[in-house]
This record gives structure tokens, sequence and C-alpha cells, in this order.
């Protein structure tokens, strides 16, 4: 994940393009999905090897994040975005990495190590709010500088309507897979046993309702 990122941030840097300076171009790296979505995915994987008794619903929602954006920008790219791209030496090593070596590895790893018990219905549908606050942060930043981090969200090129829509697609993907992981996240535990974090979740639902 960490070489992936520096090196598609030295890229951005040494290539010409939409921003004047080096430093610009490097910062403008972080605005794409991509980029956010491998930082996620690797420090939430990060926190979970130093200690993995971690059942907070923020942790377990950014955890959630990860592996679902990592993997719809492995989809994505492989779909929408691989045939426009015309790469090669170091920037397409970091290219590579970070939309299809960091997912494969990210998805594998979640289905080999987990740990189970991590995300719940709750946390699928908070697991919404990154992506649509990207996409907020990026028509917003977008209608100011007039940059657009990748074509089928460019509102200067196919408008609002398109660009929305096409927003909307990716949205229901991301939620679906949410969905799709909470469901396989509880087939893959112990046989019989409830999840930790859901079981917590669920005593607190209980509580309250009984106060």
């Amino acid at each position: 994940m960490a070489a992936g990122v520096a090196l598609s941030v030295y890229t951005a840097v040494k290539t010409p393009g939409r921003f004047r300076t080096g430093v610009e171009r490097g910062f403008n790296t972080f605005a794409f999905f991509t980029v956010q979505s491998n930082l996620i995915a690797g420090g939430t994987a990060l926190l979970l090897a130093v200690r993995q008794d971690r059942t907070s619903t923020v942790f377990r929602t950014f955890r959630l994040i990860g592996l679902v954006a990592i993997a719809v920008t492995g989809v994505v790219y492989h779909v929408a975005l691989s045939k426009i791209l015309d790469l090669d030496g170091i920037a397409q090593l970091g290219n590579q990495l970070v939309h299809t070596v960091v997912p494969l590895l990210a998805v594998l790893g979640w289905l080999i190590f987990g740990p189970r018990g991590q995300t719940s219905r709750r946390v699928a549908w908070l697991s919404l709010l990154f992506p649509l606050a990207w996409l907020a942060f990026t028509l917003i930043r977008g209608a100011v500088i007039h940059w657009y981090p990748y074509p089928f969200i460019d509102v200067a090129a196919i408008g609002y309507a398109k660009a929305i829509l096409n927003a909307f697609w990716v949205a229901l993907l991301l939620l679906g897979l949410a969905a799709g992981a909470t469901a396989l996240d509880s087939r893959l535990g112990p046989h019989g046993a409830v999840p930790v974090a859901a079981a917590r979740e669920a005593a607190g639902s209980r509580g309250s309702a009984e106060s």
C-alpha cells in the first residue's frame, strides 16, 4: 500500500499536468478515491496487526470502508479506466500496485484472516458516509478549480446529471459489496458462534430499548 501510494505521488510530481508545480501535483494525488481507499485499507490493516481486539463502531466502519472501497477501486479501474491509461515504468508499477495488488491482497487478507465479527447492518450503512463525503468534496472542489479526478465524474465534460448518475451506480456497488461482506462475515465465523462486535451492538440496542 505505502509503496503504491508513494510511487503514485512521485509520478505525479515528476509528470507535467493540470497543476503547475510538482508540489501541487503531489498533494493533488490524495484527492483520488484510489489513493484514499489504499490509505484507509492499509491503515486499518496496520492497526489490526498491532492489536486485533478493536471493536469500536468507528474502527469497524473504517475497516469495512477500506475493504469495500479498495475492492471497488480494483473493479472500476479494470472495467472502466484501464483502457484509457497508457503508462510504463515506475508509473505503471505504482498504478498496478494501487489498482491491482493492494485490492487483491486486502480482500484475500480479509477472507483468510478476518477478524470476524467486525461488521453489521448498521456498519454497512455507515460505510457509505465515506464515498458520499468524497463525492461532495470532489464536486465542490471541481467546481472551484475546474478539475475532476475521473472521467466518469468530470462535470465539465459530461454534466452534473450524468456525473451524479455514474456516482449513484458506484454507490450502489459499494452498498452491495458492504452488504455482501456483512452476510459473508457471519458465514465465515465459527459455526454457531455469535460475532463479538455484533453481539455487543445487539446488547446495546436492547439496553436502550429497555431504558
